[in-house]
């Protein structure tokens, strides 16, 4: 029996929102609107986005003895996180300066913080969290060293998901662990590396991408496709494309954390990656016609509700 449905190890940052017209040019200024500052964060945003939904979840991450750092823990409890998992200390918390244009589209520059301060040893003394988790959720706003510390501590029986992001090469040890791999366009460009996307040894399609992608070592892969739904892939259920969910966006930030953490929990509780996959599009549908990350996401009422 576990704890846990998910243990969400990442950042957690004070995201600095401000509204633009259109993002500027290189040595371009721009008015913009006030700021708004709310809790963020990729692994935060996870964390909070499978508690509303009503998974059991836990983080693991670093913060601030700051402002900033009270927000974010504030937002977790709030949510039902367990937060025993996260540190408080060594730098100041983590921020994201993010622009949002009419359209909803986001630009995001991230000052790590301390989410650069959570490391390997950090990992290691948390392995009574792994053993209690079914399922465990990373992403790349934090050393990449602590990822592969995450992978060495994964207990049997328990799944990895990740989200490369932002995207960096990634050692085998961490892609045989990823079950499945969550990429972007851009980012499975950056994960293929030299083969890039569009070559003829890969092809143009999401389907070539995941194909290849596959052969580099995860068990599954997930390719999103924005207003184009996803592609799943795995050697064992092929490749299927699931759907987009058609509404009106208002702000995309955090939507990409609320598909993985979705996905995530409902693969833990038995879905197929394509279910799993489907059911978590109608979840980032939901946070895309809502500002702002982590007061974006739904419940699963909300989603059902769709």
């Amino acid at each position: 029996m576990y704890d846990y449905d998910l243990l969400v190890v990442g950042s957690a940052n004070a995201d600095l929102v401000i509204g633009v017209e259109r993002r500027p040019a290189a040595g371009e200024t721009v008015l913009g609107s006030d700021l708004a500052v709310h809790p963020g964060g990729k692994g935060a945003n996870q964390a909070v986005a499978a508690a509303r939904l009503g998974a059991r979840t836990a983080l693991l991450a670093r913060i601030g003895d700051d402002a900033y750092g009270r927000l974010l823990l504030d937002s977790q409890r709030a949510a039902g996180v367990d937060t025993v998992g996260v540190l408080v200390g060594g730098a100041p918390t983590g921020v994201a300066l993010i622009t949002v244009d009419p359209s909803g589209d986001n630009s995001i520059v991230v000052s790590p913080g301390a989410n650069g301060r959570l490391t390997p040893e950090d990992v290691r003394a948390a392995a009574g969290l792994f053993h209690a988790s079914r399922v465990v959720s990373a992403q790349l706003e934090i050393p990449l060293e602590t990822v592969v510390e995450v992978v060495r501590s994964l207990t049997p029986g328990s799944r990895f998901v990740l989200n490369p992001s932002p995207p960096r090469p990634l050692p085998a040890e961490v892609l045989a662990a990823c079950d499945p791999l969550i990429v972007n366009e851009h980012e499975a460009k950056v994960i293929l590396g030299e083969v890039a996307v569009g070559d003829a040894a890969v092809g143009d399609r999401p389907e070539d991408w995941a194909r290849v992608l596959l052969a580099m070592g995860p068990k599954s892969v997930v390719v999103t496709l924005g207003s184009q739904g996803a592609l799943v892939a795995s050697s064992s259920e092929g490749v299927e494309r699931v759907a987009a969910v058609k509404v009106e966006a208002v702000d995309t930030t955090g939507a990409g954390d609320s598909f993985t953490a979705a996905l995530a929990w409902q693969l833990g509780a038995g879905s197929s990656l394509a279910e799993a996959a489907a059911y978590a599009a109608r979840v980032g549908a939901v946070a895309v016609t809502r500002r702002g990350a982590q007061e974006s996401f739904p419940t699963a009422a909300e989603v059902e509700a769709r």
